[in-house]
């Protein structure tokens, strides 16, 4: 190995870390104020049409964010829109929130997604595993996942949601490794949308773990 190899093997090493500690800060950030932001529209009593509105409005908020991930402006954008995502949620999780031990069963959700992220990325930083050979399963699957939801407006039928949301949940541990493998081999290297991808995987698995624990007691 020549010196020059090693130099550039070493800075390579420093700016991964340099991205991986960068990402990681902004992700407990976005998510705690995604949850702060959850709990307002929670004490607010958000509607439905409200929080459709909220959704959508995230959404156009994520391609401005994308847009903006390599200016100076990106934190704001990235701000704005996990608030407007975790503003979203206040309908849900009030209607689980309802329900006979509700509070506790959110909680459970939010551990459970929480010990689930933490070991597949830990997983993921360690081994450095490529796995970039998801890619094409995660585009399929998440284009049945849509598929699927949006058939399942006109049928309404509960063992299809909940179907749905083991699909999502499946996905989103995929996603959760192929996002953070990025990041760590280098294909990713802006660290906000790194934390964009992450914020995403973590929070569709919760929403989806939720709904997996609470259709039990869903009347």
């Amino acid at each position: 190995m020549t010196q020059e190899t090693l130099y550039a093997g070493r800075a390579s090493t420093l700016e991964v870390n340099k991205l991986l500690k960068n990402t990681y800060m902004l992700l407990s950030m976005t998510l705690a104020f995604s949850a702060l932001c959850a709990g307002l529209a929670m004490a607010l009593q958000i509607s439905p049409m409200m929080s459709l509105g909220l959704s959508i409005g995230g959404l156009v908020l994520l391609f401005v964010t994308l847009r903006k991930a390599e200016s100076a402006a990106g934190i704001f954008w990235v701000f704005a829109f996990t608030g407007m995502e975790g503003a979203s949620l206040g309908y849900i999780l009030n209607h689980y929130a309802g329900m006979a031990n509700g509070p506790a069963l959110i909680m459970q959700a939010l551990g459970l997604t929480s010990v689930i992220f933490v070991a597949l990325s830990a997983y993921a930083l360690t081994t450095k595993k490529d796995f970039s050979f998801l890619r094409g399963f995660l585009f399929a699957g998440l284009i049945v996942v849509i598929a699927a939801a949006v058939l399942n407006l006109f049928i309404g039928s509960g063992v299809v949601f909940m179907a749905i949301n083991a699909g999502v949940a499946l996905l989103m541990t995929a996603f959760i490794l192929f996002d953070t493998s990025r990041i760590v081999n280098g294909g990713e290297t802006n660290y906000i949308r790194a934390t964009i991808s992450l914020y995403l995987d973590f929070l569709n698995l919760f929403i989806s773990i939720l709904h997996l624990m609470g259709i039990g007691g869903d009347d």
